[in-house]
């Protein structure tokens, strides 16, 4: 999977997920740290990266400028780095399902209660 984690998911991230993620980034290793939403859209179209993020701006880029990059909205509220990677593995056959698609469609994920 080719997912760039947005500004706002800690780069911990990156060590607390198996080998299915090793394609992965996040913002501030690709030198992205201070950019704005457009740039790193841009950057993930431009890398074949979909975008993991908190920040429903990314819906809005994507109804503006459209697929790619493909969005994995974390619709959640704020959440521990730990609580994102294990929401992540519950929802990985999805999330690898969105990816492989040819849907133009922002994949929302929640969290179940």
């Amino acid at each position: 999977m080719n997912l760039l984690f947005d500004q706002n998911i800690s780069p911990r991230i990156l060590k607390m997920l198996p080998d299915g993620f090793s394609n992965c980034q996040q913002v501030r290793f690709a030198g992205l740290e201070d950019s704005s939403d457009l740039e790193i859209f841009v950057y993930a179209k431009s890398n074949n990266f979909a975008i993991v993020t908190f920040d429903s701006d990314f819906v809005d880029l994507n109804a503006m400028h459209g697929t790619p990059p493909k969005i994995v909205y974390l619709n959640t509220g704020n959440l521990t780095t730990k609580s994102i990677s294990a929401l992540l593995l519950n929802n990985i056959v999805r999330i690898g399902h969105y990816l492989s698609s040819d849907s133009d469609d922002i994949l929302e994920v929640i969290q179940a209660v």
